[in-house]
């Protein structure tokens, strides 16, 4: 999917496609490409998560813009999204520590292991989501889950890019386990430090992703190959 999504990227980037033309059809493009539906569908998401393109159900996938600005999750612009987080995530990190109760460590410890084991992106994306609402719930707080709740399709969406065009998830999983081993030891300082290099870790691949260091064509090379 990441070599597909960069071909494509490239090419509106190039003009090949330029803003209003048509993307070929799904069948035209797994035909050049050589992949799979489910795989191009992917890519295609990808792009307009990216605002790059648009869906318009019955018509087709049209480009609407040539450069990437600020990718959308859901009803929330990336910028928007990491800003909100780092207001809220991290202090939360910090609450969790000093109020969490023994329930809370056993069912981030047990989310920690499903996620660990997990190797299907959109069964550990559903875990992510679920595991930062359990740090929120840890907090004793019941409007910070609330705020979470009500962000969680949108880092749903956010999770699922990082994973296929990043390769986050065992980094990811290895910064959680930083921070519940901070709840653990009802440690504050360590707890927002955890919580803090995570979102950083985060806001790092995804502009990566956004503005990446031209490995454009290599990437394209593979999904010509």
């Amino acid at each position: 999917m990441e070599a597909v999504f960069g071909h494509l990227r490239s090419a509106i980037e190039r003009g090949q496609y330029a803003v209003g033309d048509k993307l070929p059809s799904e069948a035209e493009l797994c035909r050049t490409l050589e992949v799979s539906r489910p795989v191009l569908r992917e890519a295609l998401r990808a792009l307009q998560a990216m605002g790059l393109t648009v869906s318009k159900t019955g018509k087709g996938t049209f480009v609407v813009a040539n450069t990437v600005e600020d990718p959308t999750f859901g009803d929330y612009a990336a910028s928007d999204l990491l800003e909100v987080r780092r207001h809220v995530e991290i202090p939360v990190a910090g609450y969790a520590a000093l109020r969490r109760t023994p329930e809370d460590l056993d069912h981030l410890a047990h989310l920690l292991d499903r996620m660990e084991r997990e190797t299907d992106t959109t069964a550990w994306v559903a875990l992510d989501t679920v595991f930062h609402l359990a740090v929120a719930e840890a907090s004793g707080n019941p409007v910070f889950r609330r705020v979470i709740e009500e962000i969680r399709d949108a880092l749903a969406r956010q999770s699922t890019l990082l994973n296929e065009l990043g390769g986050r998830r065992e980094q990811s999983n290895c910064e959680h386990r930083a921070i519940v081993e901070a709840l653990i030891d009802g440690s504050e300082p360590d707890a927002v430090e955890a919580m803090s290099h995570h979102l950083h870790r985060v806001e790092a691949t995804l502009t990566d992703i956004v503005r990446p260091q031209r490995a454009d064509t290599s990437r394209e090379g593979r999904a010509e190959a």
